[in-house]
């Protein structure tokens, strides 16, 4: 089997861009388009089967302001980005998932031609960021169905419909927690409160008055999650008040979590030394920092890709 494996692998496909990008979000699109409109040959990959990332699940209003002078729903914003990269040069490919990159500037990609290895001369990994999910708390109890993360809870509903449950408690105050709990209450859903450890709520300010004070979302500071109940379904939680010891058990049957975001970088696992990662790979969007907003993710996407190709253009003259 081990020698079938690496026969097979040596067989692979095999593709050269000059740029590869990894993640068709809006710093992903931004930067591929920015660079092919520089000269160069773009290859951007992303494991959806549409572009934008989490655009097309954010169907609230709060992007475009600052790239495009008006306010956009996510879907929108994601159709103005992509509009970009369709009419570039770069080549997108969709449903395709990059399973490594190795120190020889390539990097196995697998997708529905297959798998291929792609060489390249620079490579940006624009993956986005994951979710910090409610088993990273020393939290007790079982583990029932009903728990989602902000951003899970958010996919299923906007993009497949999916009722997650009636009676929502959402831990954390993050922005898409915030965001959540107002769309949660549109879809006439009972918010039954939200629970932060801190003195003060998360996210932007914008948040904090259009979605828990404009739809009067109740807000328990200083306290967490503890402890679950019910089985096979959530039946409640247990909240601990940080300041006071006490501990209230809230009946639920859904709970959202709003933890906080990591960049994803686990693609560049392995590549990292003493000296930091190779001059040659990149982070862009959220998997270098989380942005608060799109719009700036699209303008580092967009001056990344508009240098990388700059300084590849500098190269072939060097030759």
């Amino acid at each position: 089997m081990r020698t079938a494996f690496w026969k097979s692998m040596s067989s692979l496909r095999k593709l050269t861009t000059e740029i590869l990008v990894i993640g068709s979000g809006a710093a992903g699109m931004a930067a591929a388009a920015s660079a092919s409109a520089s000269g160069v040959s773009v290859l951007i990959i992303d494991d959806r089967s549409v572009p934008g990332g989490i655009l097309p699940q954010c169907v609230h209003k709060g992007f475009g302001l600052g790239r495009y002078g008006k306010e956009m729903t996510g879907p929108e914003y994601g159709r103005e980005e992509y509009h970009a990269l369709e009419h570039s040069s770069a080549v997108y490919m969709p449903d395709t998932r990059a399973l490594s990159i190795g120190v020889d500037r390539s990097a196995v990609i697998t997708g529905r031609s297959g798998m291929a290895e792609v060489s390249f001369s620079e490579c940006i990994i624009a993956t986005g960021c994951t979710e910090r999910p409610l088993w990273s708390l020393p939290v007790s109890g079982t583990r029932p169905d009903g728990i989602y993360t902000a951003g899970e809870a958010q996919e299923m509903t906007e993009l497949s419909s999916y009722d997650v449950g009636s009676r929502i408690f959402i831990l954390g105050s993050g922005d898409i927690g915030q965001i959540m709990a107002r769309r949660f209450v549109q879809l006439g859903k009972t918010v039954i409160g939200m629970a932060e450890q801190n003195d003060h709520l998360g996210g932007m300010k914008r948040n904090q008055e259009e979605c828990i004070e404009a739809y009067s979302i109740p807000v328990m500071l200083r306290a967490t999650v503890t402890e679950i109940h019910g089985f096979p379904h959530l039946t409640g939680v247990t909240v601990h008040h940080i300041d006071t010891g006490n501990d209230e058990l809230i009946e639920c049957d859904t709970l959202i979590t709003a933890l906080g975001l990591e960049p994803d970088r686990s693609l560049a696992e392995g590549l990292e030394t003493d000296d930091g990662y190779p001059d040659w790979l990149h982070f862009c969007g959220n998997a270098d920092f989380v942005h608060e907003i799109a719009d700036s993710a699209s303008a580092q996407g967009e001056k990344l890709g508009r240098d990388l190709a700059s300084h590849i253009q500098r190269s072939r003259k060097e030759v």
